[in-house]
């Protein structure tokens, strides 16, 4: 309990207002971050279940065109509203505490759920989906910013090995559970099912949840403004650029995107008073590496679940269910090792796991390409499965511990919101590249094939043009192997952890270095 103590000690700035009594305080932080990986469990589900029901979804509310990119703004969109807020919104929790902004995120994503269930064409489904991805950027930062605020930093890999295992199953699990739901019950129920999850999630962090001390921000809405119609810009930009062949307003646009979030950065470094980034975060050189990994991270798991679940179920007849059934070993796998991974991080270089997940992860891609151009049998896409899920364990929460291991606890919230705004914006430009490249390679292979009378909604292709589909989905896949690869290239420059616990020492025993500094981080 004495660490316990001194986190929170650590954790209260000058001028802040304590809220919760000293019992709250000193009680054990599992609890709350199991509540919370209820909630985080479920938006991390949604970002990639969609993509299993992709095919349906399409078939239902945008049968008559070939352009894939309509369909594909369902995540987008998704991504996009996710992306954006996170900045701001881990402010808030910082401002108003992680356990009222998470709140109010967990109801709007729910009430969010039900609306994308019920809609009635793709229109209403992207606004919906919109409005979740708005709930899901009030939820996400809190997971993090608790772990910061309640775990000493030689103990955050433990409580990373939960937060990177959820992260990885999660999306693993989607398509599971997309693959069942879209059989047995209709795409809707891929929505429908947030509701029960987010009504007990929402319990569950009412009780086990307590409210941490909260810190006086002022609010760059300057910034938040100028982030998110940078970012809209280059997405709208990548997203559309196929549907209307690259025309050159489509390059102005993604081109006015760079410039104003070349303005964005500008302004946060010349910034008088609080910028929404604290660029001095990024003086800590595994803050920065982290960051661009995740990123990368992200750009790839999404990006790559679309060609996959676009192949197996209209080039080689499978439906929802079966493609997502050759997911299993990397669900089982990822789930059950990460925890582990997160204990040996502790007390090792998080490049020793980094470095091995990563090559996995893009070892895995390499094989999921050589067999679809092969036409393999079915039961060989099982084995890179087995790869992936060894390198998402090693992926997942060592990035998440290193960004955050040396943050000081008043800047927990802006930290957590920067690690996964860089997360999501990977995952939106990842998503919204793979449709254009996607649609490029199809193009490429099947000349025509945006035309309106060139159908991929669902059920197996006609014979004479799986060819040249299958050949599209194993190149397009080759865009996040590249991508995984700058990962990697970049995870390799990391330092060695300053706060390490030694082999053999207690769990609940901080080094000497720690205690010393914990007076000198509450008197910040």
């Amino acid at each position: 309990m004495t660490d316990s103590r001194a986190a929170s000690a650590a954790s209260t700035p000058t001028g802040s207002t304590r809220t919760g009594s000293t019992r709250t305080a000193e009680r054990s932080p599992w609890p709350a971050l199991w509540a919370l990986v209820i909630g985080f469990f479920m938006i991390l589900v949604d970002t990639t279940i969609v993509s299993v029901a992709n095919p349906a979804i399409k078939a239902a509310l945008d049968p008559n065109t070939g352009n894939l990119d309509n369909v594909v703004w369902v995540t987008s969109a998704y991504l996009l509203t996710y992306a954006v807020p996170l900045l701001i919104t881990g402010r808030l929790g910082d401002r108003f505490g992680p356990k009222n902004i998470y709140l109010i995120g967990l109801a709007l994503f729910t009430i969010a759920s039900l609306a994308c269930g019920l809609a009635p064409s793709l229109e209403m489904l992207i606004a919906a989906r919109a409005v979740q991805g708005l709930g899901a950027a009030m939820m996400t930062p809190q997971t993090m910013a608790v772990i910061t605020r309640t775990f000493p930093p030689q103990n955050r890999g433990a409580a990373m090995g939960l937060w990177g295992a959820t992260a990885g199953v999660a999306t693993l699990v989607g398509p599971l559970a997309g693959g069942l739901l879209v059989d047995g019950l209709g795409w809707e129920w891929i929505f429908f099912i947030n509701i029960p999850v987010g009504i007990i999630g929402f319990i569950a962090a009412v009780i086990l949840v307590p409210q941490l001390p909260r810190t006086a921000h002022k609010f760059d809405i300057v910034g938040v403004v100028l982030s998110a119609v940078g970012l809209f810009l280059i997405v709208f930009g990548l997203q559309e650029g196929e549907h209307y062949s690259w025309a050159a307003w489509i390059w102005a646009m993604v081109a006015a995107g760079i410039a104003v979030m070349a303005l964005f950065i500008w302004t946060q470094a010349r910034s008088k008073g609080e910028p929404l980034v604290p660029l001095d975060l990024f003086r800590d050189r595994n803050f920065s590496i982290a960051n661009l990994a995740i990123a990368a991270v992200g750009f790839t798991v999404t990006s790559m679940a679309l060609p996959q679940m676009f192949y197996l179920q209209l080039a080689r007849g499978l439906t929802p269910t079966e493609s997502a059934l050759l997911l299993i070993p990397l669900a089982i796998l990822s789930g059950v090792l990460a925890p582990f991974a997160g204990k040996l991080l502790d007390r090792t270089d998080p490049r020793f796991l980094l470095v091995p997940g990563l090559l996995l992860v893009g070892g895995a891609l390499g094989i999921y390409v050589a067999l679809i151009l092969n036409d393999a049998p079915i039961w060989m896409f099982l084995i890179p499965s087995v790869f992936m899920g060894i390198g998402n364990a090693g992926m997942w929460g060592p990035l998440a511990t290193t960004a955050t291991r040396n943050l000081p606890p008043r800047q927990a919230g802006a930290g957590a919101g920067i690690y996964n705004t860089t997360r999501t914006v990977g995952s939106v430009i990842g998503s919204a590249s793979i449709a254009a490249f996607m649609q490029a390679r199809l193009e490429a292979n099947l000349p025509g094939a945006g035309d309106a009378g060139a159908s991929f909604g669902t059920g197996t292709l006609p014979p004479q043009i799986v060819g040249g589909f299958s050949e599209a989905m194993g190149q397009s896949l080759v865009l996040p192997i590249i991508v995984i690869g700058v990962g990697l290239i970049a995870v390799l420059f990391m330092r060695r952890p300053s706060v390490i616990r030694p082999h053999g020492a207690p769990r609940d025993a901080a080094p000497a270095a720690q205690a010393q500094a914990a007076p000198a981080a509450a008197g910040e």
